[in-house]
């Protein structure tokens, strides 16, 4: 593959032009297992290749006549052979090291990973690149998708900063900070306004736990602390335009939090 941008040569398709220093790979989506990850780079949608179909380089791109956006520029598979006991941590760091290295070399925008969640926690650890999981059997299709409607904007203010309201105190301590930064870290957040806490509810002995609610017409959602009877519900505010949208961050916040193990 050549970069689309000054046409030098690329090791492998997909990769950061290190020639005029441009990016050729928008977005790279996991399909992850617990022995091996196939990455799928995505192109940028105003990829020159998207106006001609017949100078695809990958006959599974699926780009349409009308220059279809998010062109499949190639796969990547990495394999691992999984250990067990004192060994596995080593072997499954290991593992995501190497899913992280190919993910560096592309420099993308964005990734999204569905699949095994222990392999996902380790590789997200090891990258810092925005990161969302697709829960669906299909992950390359289903970003393909989700991609080709209008992108939502993205908050770069800092967690804390995004934390306020009328209502100061948390119920968990620095737990429950630490669960309601977790929300306000993700990209399409504006805020978090937490709201009172009713301390008649059912009690629990599984300690703090947080669960983000089904999103309203306006693409908001709201955040559940729950520690022992006591329950708070905290507002969100997000980037999102309608409930759809609202959706897909509520999955991804979810998500998020139970990779922090607060569900």
């Amino acid at each position: 593959m050549e970069c689309r941008h000054c046409a030098s040569p690329l090791e492998k398709p997909g990769d950061f032009c290190l020639i005029c220093r441009e990016q050729n790979t928008e977005a790279i989506v996991l399909d992850v297992a617990r022995d091996r990850v196939t990455l799928t780079m995505l192109g940028a949608d105003d990829d020159p290749a998207h106006t001609n179909s017949s100078s695809n380089p990958n006959p599974n791109s699926n780009s349409g006549p009308d220059g279809e956006q998010n062109q499949v520029l190639g796969e990547t598979t990495i394999t691992t052979t999984p250990e067990d006991g004192e060994n596995e941590p080593v072997e499954l760091r290991n593992f995501a090291g190497l899913v992280g290295d190919e993910i560096r070399r592309k420099r993308p925008k964005e990734v999204y990973a569905g699949g095994e969640r222990d392999v996902i926690r380790a590789i997200r650890a090891d990258v810092h690149h925005d990161f969302y999981r697709v829960a669906d059997e299909n992950p390359v299709e289903a970003v393909r998708k989700r991609r080709g409607t209008r992108a939502l904007d993205v908050v770069e203010t800092p967690p804390a900063e995004k934390i306020g309201g009328s209502h100061s105190t948390l119920i968990g301590g620095r737990t429950g900070m630490r669960a309601i930064q977790t929300v306000a870290g993700h990209p399409h957040v504006k805020k978090v306004i937490p709201g009172p806490i009713d301390a008649g509810g059912k009690g629990s002995q599984s300690g703090l736990r947080a669960k983000v609610t089904r999103a309203d017409n306006g693409g908001n959602v709201r955040m559940l602390l729950r520690d022992g009877s006591s329950v708070q519900e905290n507002r969100v505010v997000t980037t999102a335009r309608d409930r759809e949208m609202g959706e897909r961050i509520r999955a991804d916040l979810n998500d998020v939090l139970a990779e922090s193990e607060f569900q």
